[in-house]
């Protein structure tokens, strides 16, 4: 055979293996959480104790490892803020369990920003997985040891994920903390990386926290319908609970419930450097109806286990006290929503503090994103109120104008649905028509609200800052700190009742 035969038949050879190689399919198996908020430690969860935990979730993905070659963990952001367990130690137990686990990334959300600059750089120092966020800007560069995206590179494919965060943080995070930072449109910055990525990597993965909502004019279905060239959209924030993805535009977005109750368990099949196929299911972990366990039962890592033992041990040397009792159960279900029992209580137990404390305060204001836990039936401990109340927020009070007070019902009317739905203590009476958004009446006290008289009102301080959207609180005077955190004015509340509560509303807010 001449040379020259010889060489084309080497390039043929070459060229049928090659075709082989690129025609070979691959398979990516995507696991993810959101919005796990601070919940190490296997949890009550009405109506069962004992539900998701790290230990829990370390089984589950272990299990997934090792029956899948390729296989890609993520966090689509609100890893802060949940139990005491976690608060009062800075979310490090949560950081050593996703350690433990393997996270490939976090993608930053909004209650990153609960804790100050320094709290933040260690808890990224601490992490063995990514922080990623593209479109947070600081001085005009991405935030401190946090990169816009990763690239993992596997047998025969690459996959890129970037983050991205809702620019409403900047109303919604603590104004100290997300003060001197720019949040970006969240469009905008996907349009301009999304090119390069599809240039590093065959799978582009957009990580987010901006929400699942039911129009594609905001949250991640507005980034699906304006940024072609995603793969998949993994979505956190909402704390949306779906059975399956929803496809905008040819895009697949999916996200997990929170709290670590759910993981996202996810199929991609790849040919020839593209998606060719996508299947995805909602997988419980160890959650618990009144029958018991929903799908498996995941037994708990025991070395992760005991990793986290000495934080829950001290957490419940101090709040094992118990404080009173619930004769049943206040639901927290649809506090962003309505009128609840537990907001009620909430509410009234800030009123009640400040006027304890010798202020003559008009009527008090939480938002219902604040209270994040249901108070179940039976003696109460003070970790529950922990549970209850994460967040370090101080009661405050702020003097606003009478037209102040209209513009901040106003204001509340938008928010039906939202963390920042407002709940109030009594002698408040408003309703809202839910369908125009708008405030048909409003009396504090039996009487309407006076635009030129000034009014006392008790608040969180995250609220008194102008978080969650509320600069109306901007315009207060007279502003006091109490200092006192909102969960221990609750705790005094209970005991001053004489420890016993029971969950009623008495129509101080009506949705039309």
């Amino acid at each position: 055979m001449s040379f020259l035969k010889k060489t084309m038949a080497l390039i043929a050879v070459s060229l049928f293996f090659t075709g082989i190689l690129f025609s070979a399919e691959y398979e990516l198996k995507v696991l993810h959480t959101n919005d796990h908020h601070g919940h190490p430690i296997a949890f009550y969860d009405y109506p069962s104790d004992g539900q998701g935990g790290l230990a829990a979730r370390a089984t589950y993905v272990a299990q997934m490892r090792a029956s899948n070659k390729n296989v890609l963990v993520l966090d689509a952001g609100d890893f802060n803020t949940g139990r005491p367990e976690s608060t009062f130690f800075k979310a490090e137990p949560d950081i050593l369990g996703y350690n433990y686990i393997g996270y490939d990334a976090l993608s930053m959300g909004n209650h990153e920003f609960d804790n100050d600059w320094a709290s933040m750089q260690k808890q990224i120092a601490d992490s063995k997985f990514p922080w990623i966020n593209a479109n947070i800007k600081k001085n005009g560069s991405t935030l401190d040891n946090v990169k816009p995206y990763i690239i993992k590179e596997y047998n025969g494919f690459k996959v890129a994920v970037f983050g991205l965060l809702t620019k409403e943080t900047v109303e919604t995070g603590n104004p100290d903390y997300v003060k001197g930072l720019t949040f970006e449109d969240e469009v905008a910055t996907a349009k301009k990386l999304v090119p390069e990525l599809r240039k590093k990597a065959d799978i582009v993965i957009a990580l987010v926290h901006m929400g699942l909502y039911d129009n594609d004019l905001e949250g991640s279905r507005k980034l699906a319908a304006n940024v072609p060239g995603i793969d998949l959209i993994i979505d956190g924030h909402s704390h949306t609970m779906i059975k399956e993805p929803v496809v905008v535009k040819g895009i697949p977005i999916v996200q997990a419930r929170h709290w670590g109750l759910y993981m996202g368990n996810g199929t991609l099949k790849i040919k020839d450097g593209k998606v060719v196929s996508f299947n995805w299911q909602l997988d419980p972990i160890n959650v618990k109806n009144k029958e018991g366990f929903v799908g498996t039962e995941y037994k708990e890592d025991q070395v992760l286990l005991g990793k986290l033992a000495p934080f829950n041990e001290k957490v419940t040397a101090v709040l094992s006290e118990v404080i009173g009792t619930a004769t049943d159960v206040f639901l927290n279900d649809n506090t962003r929503k309505e009128e609840t029992a537990i907001g009620d209580i909430v509410s009234d137990s800030q009123e009640w503090f400040m006027e304890k404390m010798g202020m003559d305060v008009d009527f008090a204001f939480q938002n219902g994103g604040g209270i994040r836990a249901t108070l179940p039936a039976g003696t109460i401990q003070k970790q529950t109120v922990y549970e209850i109340l994460p967040f370090d927020n101080s009661i405050a009070v702020i003097t606003l104008t009478g037209n102040d007070v209209i513009a901040l019902f106003d204001k509340a009317a938008t928010n039906i649905g939202a963390g920042s739905m407002p709940q109030v203590s009594k002698g408040v009476k408003v309703t809202i028509n839910a369908e125009t958004k708008k405030v048909e009446k409003l009396t504090i006290d039996g009487k309407p609200v006076d635009p030129v008289k000034n009014y006392k009102i008790a608040t969180n301080s995250y609220l008194a800052a102008g978080g969650d959207g509320y600069s109306v609180f901007k315009n207060g005077t007279n502003y006091y700190d109490s200092s006192l955190m909102q969960r221990d004015a609750f705790i005094d509340y209970v005991i001053f009742l004489g420890g016993k509560i029971s969950p009623k509303t008495d129509g101080r807010i009506t949705i039309k």
